[in-house]
């Protein structure tokens, strides 16, 4: 059996069953979004480079970016449940298997790093005299790439499940203390702690017993990033056989108990409780903090209001997935909904949350009320405005859907 030929047909035929939808997200005006906001962003990066504001914690700035970009790793191995059956005895040969995946998940998250370097670069070397050059600082971002992917492949492999997660914490901790000794301390110094440090993280990932091949860990993750790419076309058309990863958020355990026990706030519920566990909750909340900061950073100019608006348009883009979610499930046809409760309540759910979303967000602009009234004000109604018109559009469609049918 020619083990990189199936993973090659696997990945052919997955990638094959996403080409037919890119046409209707070409159509859905994604591109010209995109090309605005890069416009956007062109300008105002421009700006901030012809007249850096003083002070500017560059250092900390490059450091919480950097870190994620060279942190966060994953591979495809594009492995199914029927593999623990027949591709069990091929088990001491699944590393000619897994090296295209190896390789594949480095190459794209180097150039990934090096894009938000070089983006990051002309901002460091105005307001950072000491700054290192730009390839050693490549080359030891690729160093802690390559260790950070190393790290998190004896993670998944790790038999304890509190190890793994311990580790994963220890990965991102070396990590960015390898990026901010590179950034804070001189070149030769550094050197020494990250050569040091990645030794001395190396031996502490032997420590823990692995198994061979964690096929169970493996496919549960493979099938998680398969539903996170389904999800995100989900956005454009409606996808067949999605399916949502589930947390045990037991902090939000609480949230929704107060909906009325009745059958006309029964998908309310639900919807509460599957948001709550759910993966767009994540996406939303990560967008949200990242809009508060550039906001509070931009908060006395027009700037900083473009800012808020596309994040708001951001986060109405992807709590509008939630009118998909449970779309294809057999208990709500058997449980007797009253009709038309379920595109309701998911209008309604959106909406509160776009529009709490859009007010938290505008709250750093408070601060410039008095000598900028009109314009912070402005902002908030364009936020509101705007988690309106994304109410519209969706009670509009859902009236469309329904003349379809």
């Amino acid at each position: 059996m020619d083990l990189k030929e199936l993973r090659r047909q696997r990945r052919s035929r997955f990638m094959g069953g996403l080409t037919p939808y890119v046409g209707y997200i070409i159509q859905s005006g994604i591109a010209m979004v995109f090309l605005l906001v890069l416009i956007i962003f062109s300008a105002w990066y421009t700006s901030l480079l012809r007249d850096v504001p003083e002070g500017i914690p560059i250092r900390w700035i490059m450091l919480v970016l950097l870190l994620p970009a060279a942190a966060h790793s994953s591979f495809r191995t594009y492995l199914q449940s029927p593999d623990t059956i027949f591709l069990l005895p091929q088990g001491h040969r699944m590393k000619e298997y897994f090296a295209p995946a190896w390789t594949a998940g480095n190459v794209w998250k180097v150039l990934r790093l090096a894009f938000v370097l070089i983006t990051l670069w002309p901002l460091y070397i105005r307001t950072d005299d000491s700054h290192q050059m730009l390839f050693a600082t490549l080359a030891v971002l690729i160093l802690v790439k390559i260790l950070a992917s190393f790290g998190l492949w004896r993670e998944l492999a790790m038999l304890s499940r509190p190890a793994s997660m311990g580790y994963s914490l220890l990965r991102w901790a070396v990590s960015g203390l390898m990026i901010a000794a590179w950034l804070w301390q001189p070149a030769l110094r550094a050197l020494i702690f990250i050569v040091i440090l990645a030794a001395a993280y190396v031996a502490a990932l032997a420590v823990p017993a692995r198994l061979s091949v964690p096929w169970e860990r493996l496919i549960a993750t493979e099938r998680n990033q398969g539903a996170r790419a389904l999800m995100i076309l989900g956005w454009f058309v409606d996808v067949p056989g999605r399916e949502q990863r589930v947390y045990p958020r037991r902090y939000l355990s609480r949230w929704g108990a107060g909906i009325a026990w009745r059958r006309s706030t029964a998908y309310r519920f639900l919807l509460t409780k599957s948001f709550a566990r759910g993966d767009i909750f994540g996406i939303v909340i990560r967008i949200f903090l990242l809009a508060l900061l550039l906001v509070w950073w931009n908060r006395e100019s027009y700037i900083g209001s473009g800012i808020y608006l596309f994040f708001v348009l951001v986060m109405g883009v992807q709590l509008s997935a939630l009118r998909k979610l449970h779309s294809e499930s057999f208990w709500l046809t058997v449980y007797p909904l009253p009709e038309g409760s379920k595109a309701s309540s998911t209008i309604q759910f959106i909406f509160r949350a776009h529009l709490l979303l859009a007010m938290l967000t505008a709250l750093p602009f408070l601060t410039g009320i008095a000598g900028r009234p009109l314009p912070v004000i402005g902002t908030f109604l364009a936020g509101a405005l705007l988690a309106y018109l994304f109410k519209s559009r969706a009670s509009r469609k859902s009236a469309q859907d329904d003349d379809d049918i």
